[in-house]
This record gives C-alpha cells, structure tokens and sequence, in this order.
C-alpha cells in the first residue's frame, strides 16, 4: 500500500505541476486576490458577487479577474492542497512503519517541508502580486517535490538488479540533472516575466544572432512584474536578454542530453531509460520551437511545461539507477 500511494502521489505531483503551468499561461494566477479562498469564500461560486464586481471594476473579462479565471485558481489550490494531505501521510507512515519499510523516513520528511514551503510560496505569489522571483521559485518548488517524489518511488521499486560497470556515468549523469534544473528555472523566468514571445523569428532573434539586450534589469530579481528594481517600466530589451538567455540554454542543455543518453545507451541495463531521455529531448525541442511558431498556443506551452517535468523524472530515474552501479571504471 505505501508503494501504491507514493506512485500515485508522484503522477498526481505532475497533474499539479501541469495544471499550474495551464494557470500561469492563462493569466488566472490572480484569478482570486486573496489566499487561501477566493474573496473569502471556499469557491468561486460563493464568490460570484464579489468577482462581478471585480470584472466590471477592471473593465471586462479580458483582465486577470473572471469568473472563469477564479475557477482555474482554485481548482489548481484543491489539487495542491489534497497532495500536501498525501505527502503528510507518506511522512507519518515512513515513521511509523519505517522498520517493516527497511528504509530512511528522512526523505518523506523532507517532501513534507518542501510542500509546506510551496504553500507559502503559493500564498506569496497571490499577495505579492506575481513578483517574477517568487512564481520562479513556486515553479521550481513543484518541480523539486515531483524530483524527490520519483526519487522516493524508485526507493520502492525491488525488482530486477543494479547495473554493472557503469559506476563513471554518475558525475555526467549529476551535472546533466544540474543543467536541466538550470534550464527549467530559466524557462520559469521567461514565463514569469510574460517573455516568450520576446523573440518571434527562427533560429535568430529580431533577425540578428545578437540582438540588443538589457542583461542587468532582465535578471534582477527583487523587482515587481513588468519594472525594474527603481520602479521604471520593464523595457523590450529585458524581456529579449531573458528570452535569448533561454534559447541559448536550450541548445547547450539539448546537446548535452543528446550526448548523455547516446553513451548511456551503450549500457544494456540502462537502453531503456536511455531512448526515454532520447525521445523526450526531441519532444522537448520540438514543442519549445512549437510555442515561437504558433505564437504561444496555450496547448503548446502547457505541453512544453508537461515535457520539462517529464524529462526531470527520467534523469531522476536515470541517476537513482546509476546510484547502485559497480565501481569498476569504463573499459
């Protein structure tokens, strides 16, 4: 049964990550201004009056505020409230049955702070109205509870045998992890600042490889939505540095990925999770271009978001495996 619920609470982390993404792509992250209800009320139904006013406060439905909106907010707090239910009975039943688990109780502990650390970074991403720092690290919050849940289901998984003569993929294997958490978080920066389409042409960006960028205000952090640190408007060239950043992440990271699981394949233990990383690298670029070429379709992006955190628990479960390789070096 623990091994039942800690499977179903990772593919129920990556419902959540996803549905947070389809949060942020629709604009709805303001969708109710307060926290944890909605205009104090547990649904946006007992909210009604309060959104319609608020609707025609702002002018029409095409703001942060709709009916519609509130219910995308809310639903995506029901779903992370009811994880951190599921992750606080993973913790208590590693405690007490951690005899008769044979394993340490201190990860399910640690999944338990970090869920409780992203409900105030939830909080905080309402009342502080969307700052750019704060979303960023409530995405790559959710991306580190996904992480360390597969981490944890792997933990249950005894079936088969370690691999062999592997042991000097490890460091690659880390540094490979490092660059995707890299890459994400600057995916989330992009998101955040509302920068995907800061560059809307191939492979170059406003038809130079080089185009003119603001470096220092793009990657300031304590600095609200859309201004700089000194409270001036965010300009173009910010928003093109944080795009281009990103783009040029994407190539160093896919090429690495691509060189990764080429020499990982060449381990017969390890050719399945090899072509995983493989087919989802190529599903990755593909959706990345994808969201230039439709100019951001929602379903595009929200599968781009769905990619990264798929690609995350394939190198999770890539460095787990080569966690109980041999020591013997490469022949």
């Amino acid at each position: 049964m623990f091994k039942k619920i800690i499977f179903f609470t990772t593919a129920f982390t990556f419902v959540v990550v996803v549905v947070g993404a389809f949060v942020r792509l629709t604009d709805a992250g303001l969708g109710c201004p307060d926290w944890p209800g909605c205009y104090g009320k547990p649904t946006p139904v007992h909210a009604a009056t309060d959104i319609a006013r608020a609707v025609a406060e702002q002018g029409g439905t095409h703001g942060p505020v709709s009916i519609q909106k509130a219910w995308h907010e809310m639903f995506h707090r029901y779903l992370a409230g009811t994880l951190g239910l599921l992750i606080l009975g993973i913790a208590i039943a590693a405690w007490v049955k951690r005899k008769a688990l044979v394993q340490s109780p201190w990860l399910a502990s640690t999944l338990l702070l970090l869920v409780m650390l992203q409900a105030a970074l939830g909080m905080w991403t309402v009342t502080m109205l969307l700052k750019p720092v704060i979303v960023t690290l409530h995405l790559l919050g959710g991306m580190a509870t996904l992480a360390l849940l597969t981490w944890l289901a792997m933990r249950q998984v005894r079936a088969g045998t370690p691999v062999a003569d592997a042991a000097w993929l490890r460091p690659w294997a880390w540094l490979g992890l490092a660059l995707l958490v890299a890459q994400i978080a600057l995916g989330g920066w992009v998101s955040t600042n509302y920068a995907a389409l800061a560059c809307i042409d191939l492979p170059t960006c406003h038809g130079e490889w080089m185009p003119k960028m603001d470096f220092q205000h793009g990657f300031q952090l304590l600095r609200e939505l859309g201004h700089t640190a000194a409270g001036d408007k965010l300009s173009y060239d910010a928003l093109t540095a944080i795009h281009w950043t990103h783009r040029v992440g994407a190539v160093v990271v896919a090429f690495y990925l691509a060189w990764l699981s080429w020499r990982v394949a060449r381990v017969s233990g390890l050719r399945a999770v090899a072509l995983i990383i493989g087919l989802l690298l190529v599903g990755q670029v593909s959706l990345g271009i994808g969201n230039i070429l439709t100019g951001l379709k929602l379903a595009v992006a929200v599968a781009h978001n769905a990619g990264a955190a798929l690609l995350l628990m394939a190198l999770v479960v890539l460095n787990f495996a080569l966690s109980t390789t041999s020591h013997k070096p490469e022949s």
